[in-house]
């Protein structure tokens, strides 16, 4: 039963390990690159509503 133990905590690990690696390799330049467009595109001076009205 201790070795089953064993597996299973490693079998957790490895998962968080290349959750992690994922992570940190796609999803995190992503959200970065986003933000960086996010903060190049112009502001709008009013909104819809303002301008309908």
């Amino acid at each position: 039963m201790s070795s089953f133990g064993i597996v299973l905590f490693l079998l957790i690990f490895g998962m968080a390990f290349w959750m992690l690696i994922y992570l940190m390799g796609f999803i995190l330049p992503f959200w970065i690159t986003l933000g960086i467009f996010e903060q190049l595109k112009p502001k709008r001076v009013f909104e819809d509503k303002e301008i309908k009205e």
